[in-house]
């Protein structure tokens, strides 16, 4: 799987130190652990109120951390173990555990971790996930045609949004893809033409003969035609 670029428009920005690009990063010499690192950092930055910290039930949980450490380990909570242990080690994250025990509690060693930890291990704090009033970092993982949009076409909007999930609900993921690749490969960044490509094979079939939305991978796509011209295209893009 690759990358596409990162499309247009504004785009969500995760603040790091300039610390971590010139001192952090060059002493790490695992890639769990460096992965494991940022993916914590950027979780830090999505949290609300103070104080900031993470769990190791949160980042176990946490799908898109367990896919990024894939390959690492015997199991994606072996390696988010191992990658914490080294992180620790380093200095770079503190660890407490909660007045029960049962709250592995991970912090950024800066001048407000440091701080929090002090007053934990005083007993002025209590740090536990179930007592504290912090939005929760991780999001839901989202469904593919959200990503292929963004990747695509620009900045995902409420509106837009509905009808990605109404059109996820009713065709399967490879005429997605397919629609999208061949809006990409016309040069017809909308999702208006998309949408309609999608209508279409389910009105008419497709060229291949696919008369359902349950189309194999694997399939010739060498057959997909563009099913619009270049004029009904500009009227797309111009809506």
């Amino acid at each position: 799987m690759s990358f596409s670029g990162f499309p247009g428009g504004r785009l969500a920005q995760t603040p790091l130190p300039n610390l971590l690009f010139s001192e952090l990063i060059p002493q790490i010499d695992d890639l769990g652990e460096l992965k494991t690192t940022l993916h914590i950092l950027w979780l830090l930055s999505r949290k609300r109120g103070e104080p900031r910290f993470v769990t190791l039930q949160e980042l176990q949980g946490d799908s898109t951390l367990a896919r990024s450490l894939s390959g690492l380990a015997a199991t994606p909570a072996e390696a988010i173990e191992a990658s914490l242990k080294k992180a620790v080690g380093r200095g770079t994250l503190l660890h407490l555990l909660s007045e029960s025990g049962l709250d592995h509690i991970y912090l950024l060693n800066s001048p407000q971790g440091r701080r929090t930890a002090e007053k934990a291990e005083l007993g002025e704090l209590q740090l536990a996930s179930s007592t504290l009033h912090i939005e929760p970092a991780v999001p839901s993982e989202r469904p593919n045609i959200f990503v292929l949009y963004e990747q695509n076409i620009g900045l995902l909007q409420p509106m837009i949004a509905q009808e990605l999930e109404e059109a996820e609900r009713t065709y399967s993921p490879e005429w997605i893809e397919d629609a999208f690749r061949i809006a990409i490969e016309n040069n017809v960044r909308n999702w208006k033409y998309i949408r309609r490509i999608l209508e279409r094979w389910a009105a008419e079939g497709r060229d291949d003969g696919t008369t359902t939305q349950s189309r194999s991978r694997g399939g010739d796509k060498s057959r997909d035609r563009t099913w619009y011209t270049e004029e009904e295209a500009r009227k797309f893009i111009q809506r």
